[in-house]
C-alpha cells in the first residue's frame, strides 16, 4: 500500500542526501584547489623571504636559529650562486637538480614534488615541497570546511520529519473524524481555517458524497414508507370487503364483490411485481451490455401486449421513422432484459391511459448515429405542472384516471439511467396524447435484411 508519508520522506531525505553529497564534493574540490594555490603562494613567499647574505652551506648551518620555522621537513630549499655552485640546501632533505625558473610538478623516484624556481640578481633560489605533504594538508583543510554541512544534514532531516508530520496532520484529523462517526451520521464535514487548501477539494467531494448518500437514504426510507402505504391500502380494503361480504352473505351470490376482490388482488400482484423490478434495477450494476436487436425487442413487446391492446380496442403497432427502415435490425449495445422491461413499462402505461379506440405506436428512431424509440399514444397526456414529478416513485397526478401505483415511469427512468440512456416526456404537439422518447443506444452495425420483392 502506498504511503504519502513514506513517499514524501523518502524523496525529501534522498534528495537532500544527494544534494548534500554534490555540495560536499564541490566544497571539498574547491577547498583543495584553494589550498594548493595557498601552498604555491607559501613557496613563493619562502623563496622571496630568504636572507641574501648567504655564502656557504656551513654558514647557514651555524645560523640555524635564523631559519627556524622555514627550512623544516615540509619544504626543501636550495640556493645556487652566480657561478652555478650550490651554496645551500636544507638539512636532512634530498637534493634536487636545478630546474628552470617557474613553478612545476616533477617526479622523483616514487614521489612527486612541487618545485618553484626563482632567479634573483646574485643567486638562483629553488623551493620544493612533496606533493604528498601538500595533499595531506589540503585534505585536512578541505575536511574542516565540511563540518557545517555534516551538522546541517541531521538537523535538516529532523526538520523534514517535523514538517511532513505537521503537513499531514489535517489528513489524520479528517480520518479520525470519519472513523468516529456513527453509521447514521451523514452530516457534511465542517471546514475550518486549519484545513489546508489542498485538502479542501477532498473535503468538498466527501461532503458531496455524504449529501448524495443522505438523499439516497432519505429516498429509500420514503420508498419503503410509500410501498408500505400502497400495500396496506388495498389489503385493508380487501379485508373490509371480505368482512362485509361474510356478514351480509353477498360473498356467495354477489358477483360484484368477487370482481372487486379480484381487481384489488391484481393491483397488489402488479404492485409487488413493480417493487421487485425496481429493487432489482436499483441493485443492478451498470454494464457495457451486449449486441441486441432493438427492432426484435420492439416486435416482442408489441406481440406481448397485443391481446391487452385488442381487449381495450387500441391499435398497437411498431413503426420506423426515416432513416430507419423496415429492413434495419437496429443492433445496439444494451442489456436486453433491462430494455425489454423499460419498453414493456412504457407500453403498459400508454395502454392503461389511452381510451378505447385509441392508438399506441412504438417508433424506432435514429438521431446523430444513436438509435432510440418513441412510445406515442393519443391519450390525455400529462399536465405541464406534473411533467417534472411523474418520474418520481409513487407519484400520481391529481387528475390521473384508473388504478396504478405511480411506479411504471419511475422504473423506466431508473433503467434508462443505469444503461446511460436519455428518457424524456412531451405532450404531442397539435394533438392529444403523450410521447415518451428513449435515446442514446450505441449502434453496432447496420444490417439490411434481404428484400422479399
Amino acid at each position: 500500500m502506498t504511503s504519502i508519508r513514506r513517499w514524501l520522506l523518502g524523496w525529501l531525505i534522498c534528495g537532500l542526501a544527494a544534494a548534500s553529497a554534490i555540495a560536499a564534493f564541490g566544497i571539498f574540490h574547491t577547498a583543495r584547489e584553494e589550498a594548493n594555490e595557498l601552498f604555491d603562494y607559501e613557496l613563493r613567499t619562502v623563496a622571496l623571504s630568504l636572507p641574501s647574505n648567504l655564502e656557504t652551506a656551513e654558514t647557514v648551518d651555524r645560523q640555524g636559529a635564523e631559519f627556524e620555522g622555514i627550512s623544516d621537513d615540509r619544504i626543501l630549499i636550495e640556493i645556487w650562486d652566480k657561478g652555478g655552485a650550490l651554496v645551500y640546501h636544507s638539512r636532512h632533505t634530498p637534493v634536487l637538480a636545478r630546474l628552470p625558473a617557474g613553478i612545476r610538478t616533477i617526479e622523483r623516484g616514487e614521489g612527486h614534488w612541487r618545485v618553484l624556481g626563482l632567479q634573483q640578481s646574485d643567486r638562483f633560489v629553488q623551493v620544493a615541497q612533496p606533493v604528498s605533504v601538500r595533499e595531506a594538508l589540503a585534505l585536512h583543510l578541505a575536511l574542516h570546511t565540511l563540518w557545517p554541512l555534516g551538522v546541517l544534514m541531521p538537523v535538516t532531516i529532523v526538520l523534514v520529519l517535523l514538517v511532513v508530520a505537521r503537513g499531514l496532520a489535517p489528513i489524520g484529523g479528517l480520518s479520525r473524524s470519519l472513523a468516529t462517526r456513527s453509521l447514521d451520521s451523514l452530516e457534511p464535514l465542517r471546514i475550518d481555517g486549519n484545513v489546508p487548501v489542498e485538502i479542501r477539494p477532498l473535503v468538498d467531494a466527501l461532503n458531496d458524497l455524504l449529501q448524495r448518500l443522505n438523499a439516497a437514504s432519505q429516498a429509500q426510507r420514503t420508498f419503503i414508507a410509500d410501498a408500505a402505504h400502497e400495500l396496506r391500502s388495498p389489503l385493508a380494503a380487501l379485508k373490509l370487503q371480505l368482512q362485509a361480504a361474510s356478514n351480509n352473505g353477498t360473498l356467495k351470490d354477489d358477483g360484484r364483490t368477487i370482481e372487486r376482490i379480484d381487481t384489488r388482488l391484481n393491483r397488489i400482484i402488479r404492485l409487488v411485481q413493480q417493487l421487485l423490478t425496481l429493487a432489482r434495477e436499483d441493485a443492478q450494476p451498470a454494464n457495457e451490455g451486449i449486441t441486441v436487436s432493438l427492432r426484435r425487442i420492439g416486435e416482442q413487446a408489441v406481440s406481448d401486449f397485443s391481446l391487452l391492446a385488442e381487449e381495450r380496442q387500441i391499435d398497437l403497432g411498431l413503426e420506423f421513422r426515416p432513416p430507419v427502415t423496415q429492413n434495419d435490425t437496429c443492433d445496439v449495445l444494451a442489456d436486453p432484459h433491462g430494455v425489454s422491461v423499460l419498453l414493456n413499462n412504457l407500453i403498459d402505461n400508454a395502454i392503461r391511459y389511452t381510451p378505447r379506440g385509441g392508438k399506441v405506436d412504438v417508433v424506432l428512431t435514429l438521431t446523430a448515429d444513436r438509435l432510440g424509440f418513441d412510445v406515442v399514444d393519443n391519450g390525455p397526456g400529462i399536465p405541464e405542472h406534473d411533467m417534472e414529478r411523474v418520474l418520481d416513485r409513487f407519484y400520481r397526478g391529481e387528475h390521473t384516471r384508473g388504478t396504478g401505483s405511480g411506479l411504471g415511469l419511475a422504473i423506466a427512468a431508473r433503467i434508462a439511467q443505469r444503461q446511460g440512456l436519455t428518457l424524456s416526456l412531451s405532450n404531442n404537439a397539435g394533438a392529444t396524447g403523450l410521447t415518451v422518447s428513449v435515446s442514446g443506444f450505441v449502434r453496432v452495425a447496420k444490417h439490411v435484411a434481404a428484400s422479399n420483392g
